[in-house]
């Protein structure tokens, strides 16, 4: 039995957060972004989707862009959009913007931003750095499924 408990915490010893391996914080990764080029002259959205590599959740606690004056983050339920402070991602998981779902409001575009162009956006997270994404607009049919 003690040669058990032994193994057991040298185990445990090596999940620590000072094993070198960083899984035990979260691995913030992004991909997917695009914005449709909008249809009104004031108001945009945007998409991606965050993964996270590592053995931690984190939170997304902002998004802002020079392109708009406020960038806020929404999730739709059953037809009903609500504005949202964060969204976590989970450790091993990934959170989803997407037309329909979860997605960021770009307001107060200082700019129409035009298929073809980018758009700088930040996205600000409870435990990791900061994260600066290039967010390509396409055409206001974009379709990430199909790439059209």
């Amino acid at each position: 039995m003690p040669v058990a408990a032994l193994a057991c915490a040298l185990a445990l010893t090596g999940c620590g957060a000072g094993s070198g391996s960083g899984s035990s914080k979260a691995e913030l990764s992004v991909s997917g972004s695009y914005m449709p080029q909008p249809v009104s002259a004031d108001m945009a959205a945007g998409f991606l989707t965050i993964s996270n590599k590592g053995g931690t959740r984190d939170e997304l606690t902002s998004v802002s862009s020079d392109a708009a004056g406020q960038v806020t983050m929404h999730s739709t339920t059953g037809g009903t959009m609500a504005e949202r402070s964060s969204f976590a991602i989970p450790a091993h998981g990934r959170l989803v913007f997407r037309s329909g779902g979860n997605h960021l409001m770009f307001d107060g575009l200082r700019h129409e931003p035009r298929q073809g162009q980018t758009v700088t956006v930040k996205l600000t997270f409870a435990e990791s750095g900061p994260l600066t994404v290039e967010m390509p607009v396409k055409s206001a049919t974009y379709n990430p499924s199909t790439g059209h």
